[in-house]
């Protein structure tokens, strides 16, 4: 929201300083976001009289026109414009003056060989306007040598101001003169409403759509739609309004001053009344934008007999827009719903002006009065006849009554204020306080709705800065710890990843629904997305990863190492995930191993057990079982099981489609580690026994066998270590061979097993009877010991 400091104090008594009131927005709450003085920008500009215009010897289209400063011998400057003559007075711009439009800082140079000291300026250069056909040309009576800036009036500050989305009020410069006001900056200078009361019936309008509970409308019939008055245009595009004529600039005019949008009819292009009713689905306009937008029958539209004309409170149509000849026109002042309204611009993507206020909430009360002004100023700067006025509908006027307690202002804000003080600030807000404290929410309040936001203005407008720092008390003793399992198993496993050399990522939990569709859909999508790319909740957490790999590698990264713990969200809820993907080089090339390695299914094996040892997994008792997935490669992955049903992670090389799909080239891996599957620690209170070495050295014994090829290594480690639970600790692969001397659809596994004697040593009786139990376990598997 932007405005001048000029066009302020309109509203607003005050001989505040530009500092002051800056001072003042940002303790009331309007954070500024700029201020920007455009006479800065316009230094080295003066107003100057062409003396004399000479053909340029060189060039047919240029001159040397000899320009009077006002100071000082006369200066040559070559110009181009086809009004530059003898006489003009205009604007130059010295050397050192740096031309707004471009940045080009002007200096002395030769053109076509002729010195030139400075360029006479058009309105485009100047970015006063979009002229650019000619020099600007000023009155004869202007002062030679005064600068541009200050003949022109254009050092009136702009202020930009950052407005929260419930202070709907404050979309106004009168609402925020009200604040000021309130805050002790000024007083609220009183608001001149002459109403216009007009010959004969009001315009045909009509209202049937909720979305529009009350549309108001007056027409003026012969009127002059030129340029608008200096003063206007000024203001208008001091904050970055564009100035399009007489008509067109009251509506914006009024907005801006009082958040009060309006638009204005061509009624020559109407074929019968106007209603506000909903839009049939398919119905099309072509908006003020230049674009067409095809609508739904959930949006409110005004239309005639034949077409649309509006799109309600978001934008204006093309076709019944006013043009310079327009004579005779209807003005509407409409109220709007701004859930509508919201939902309409979402649904077209289409913002404007008129939709930030329509959908924040306008003041329902002020229609009556907005219209009026607004038909006070076309009949005055455009002239005219003013109609009757036709009132179609009634807008939600109802008044609203908080019970208050002003010690809440204490017990709630924080800051003691006096009772009387509350009420003055209350009431220089626009509310109306009784005796007994009951408070009536004004018209334009639409966020104020109990106790606890009277409590927030009176503070804002006390000064947040005057309620004292209390620190929390503190609870005697050493503090109890708050972190939940949850918590502290998700700082273990970031403690454990990133000891192992990966690097933590934060991807959006949204994807785009393409994404989403590689890992077979996403179950739910956003209805109002941020982007098309983030539309639907992720059902994986590699998705987010995998980009993230793509767009490191492509920045010259030669290992990518990467996990995030998020949620998943699913059908039935979200959960909790850990997600690696491994990408690029897992080894760079060297003179020992020659070649890049790149990463594996067991590299990403290695991290899943890591992680769920960090986790608390039984990791011994997990099994390796059938294939991860559709996202993983097919005979390269597998998931991690505890018993066949309870799946504890997916691990594996990723399905070349999908890296195809991430634009990854090369070997990828990734791991998925489900942590809401992780069984739950027993809470049987006890803690364990301190450990005691044993006494007697352990004993390792060889085993081989003749297994099936189909045969997972782990199954047999795991049937061979549950053998003899109680003397053997320990048992791990170490070879797998096929070849010469294994028969085919065979192989050959090489297990070492861990013998732990306890009160005595092992006799050789013991060992074999212990090799004897561990060949009959591997024999249920189909394992035969080699000879």
């Amino acid at each position: 929201m932007k405005f001048t400091l000029g066009w302020l104090k309109e509203h607003l008594d005050t001989d505040a300083s530009l500092e002051g009131v800056v001072e003042a927005l940002t303790r009331v709450g309007l954070e500024v976001e700029g201020v920007e003085n455009p006479a800065e920008k316009l230094t080295g500009f003066r107003v100057a009289r062409v003396l004399t215009a000479e053909r340029h010897p060189q060039a047919d289209k240029l001159q040397v026109l000899s320009v009077d400063t006002g100071e000082g011998a006369p200066l040559q400057v070559v110009c181009g414009a086809p009004n530059a003559r003898a006489g003009l007075v205009g604007v130059l711009g010295l050397p050192g003056a740096t031309v707004p439009a471009n940045g080009m800082q002007l200096k002395v140079s030769a053109i076509r060989g002729v010195e030139s000291n400075g360029m006479m300026c058009s309105t485009r250069e100047l970015e006063l306007g979009e002229d650019h056909d000619g020099i600007i040309e000023l009155p004869q009576d202007a002062p030679i040598g005064t600068a541009f800036s200050d003949y022109a009036e254009l050092g009136d500050p702009v202020i930009d101001v950052s407005i929260t989305p419930n202070r709907q009020d404050c979309m106004g410069v009168r609402g925020i003169a009200r604040d000021l006001a309130a805050a002790g900056l000024g007083t609220l200078k009183p608001l001149t409403v002459a109403p216009v009361e007009g010959e004969g019936p009001g315009p045909d309008v009509r209202t049937q759509d909720e979305g529009c509970p009350a549309f108001f409308a007056q027409s003026v019939s012969g009127v002059t739609n030129g340029e608008s008055p200096e003063w206007m245009r000024r203001r208008l595009t001091a904050i970055g309004q564009k100035p399009i004529s007489t008509l067109v600039d009251i509506t914006n005019y009024v907005m801006v001053d009082l958040g009060r949008p309006l638009h204005v009819y061509d009624r020559a292009t109407l074929k019968g009344g106007l209603v506000a009713r909903k839009a049939q689905a398919g119905e099309q306009v072509l908006a003020l934008n230049g674009k067409t937008y095809t609508l739904d029958e959930t949006m409110t539209v005004i239309a005639d007999d034949e077409a649309v004309h509006d799109i309600g409170g978001v934008m204006g149509g093309e076709h019944s827009s006013v043009q310079p000849g327009t004579t005779d026109v209807l003005i509407e002042c409409a109220y709007f719903e701004p859930e509508h309204i919201a939902r309409t611009g979402q649904k077209l993507a289409l913002t404007s002006d008129a939709r930030q206020r329509f959908e924040r909430g306008v003041d329902p009360a002020f229609l009556e009065d907005g219209l009026a002004i607004a038909t006070r100023m076309v009949l005055d700067l455009c002239g005219g006849q003013a109609s009757g006025i036709t009132h179609a509908g009634q807008p939600p006027v109802a008044t609203r009554t908080i019970g208050y307690d002003p010690t809440l202002a204490e017990t709630l804000g924080g800051l003691a204020i006096a009772p009387e003080r509350q009420r003055d600030i209350l009431i220089r807000l626009g509310f109306s306080v009784s005796e007994d404290w009951q408070v009536v929410v004004p018209t334009w309040r639409r966020d104020v709705d109990g106790p606890a936001d009277l409590v927030e203005e009176v503070i804002r407008i006390e000064g947040i800065d005057h309620v004292p720092s209390t620190p929390l008390e503190r609870v005697p003793g050493v503090a109890r710890p708050t972190a939940t399992p949850e918590q502290k198993l998700e700082r273990k496993l970031r403690r454990t990843a990133a000891a192992r050399g990966l690097n933590e990522a934060v991807t959006w939990s949204f994807i785009s629904e393409k994404d989403a569709a590689v890992f077979g859909g996403g179950a739910w999508s956003l209805a109002n997305p941020i982007s098309e790319d983030m539309k639907v909740m992720r059902p994986s957490l590699l998705p987010g990863l995998l980009a993230a790999a793509e767009r490191n590698l492509k920045r010259g990264a030669t290992s990518v190492r990467l996990f995030e713990i998020g949620r998943r969200y699913l059908a039935d809820k979200e959960r909790l995930t850990l997600g690696v993907v491994l990408a690029g080089s897992r080894t760079p090339r060297g003179w020992q191993g020659g070649k890049a390695q790149g990463f594996g299914a067991f590299d990403a094996k290695a991290e899943a057990l890591a992680l769920l040892e960090a986790a608390g997994a039984p990791v011994a008792n997990l099994q390796v079982m059938g294939e991860a997935g559709d996202a993983y490669h097919p005979g390269q992955s597998a998931t991690l099981r505890l018993g066949p049903k309870t799946v504890l992670a997916a691990f594996g090389a990723v399905h070349p489609s999908v890296a195809k799909a991430f634009d990854l080239s090369g070997d990828v891996v990734a791991v998925e580690l489900y942590l809401d599957a992780l069984p739950a620690k027993r809470g049987s209170g006890f803690m364990r026994p301190a450990f005691t070495p044993p006494a007697l050295q352990a004993v390792t014994r060889d085993f081989a066998f003749l297994v099936p090829e189909t045969l997972v290594a782990g199954d047999l480690v795991r049937t061979v270590k549950g053998a003899d639970k109680a003397l053997i600790t320990d048992a791990r692969l170490f070879d797998v061979f096929v070849g010469q001397g294994v028969p085919e659809g065979q192989k050959s596994l090489a297990v070492e097993v861990t013998l732990q004697p306890g009160e005595k040593s092992f006799t050789d009786a013991d060992i074999k009877a212990v090799a004897d139990k561990v060949v009959a376990a591997a024999a249920k598997l189909g394992a035969v010991l080699r000879g």
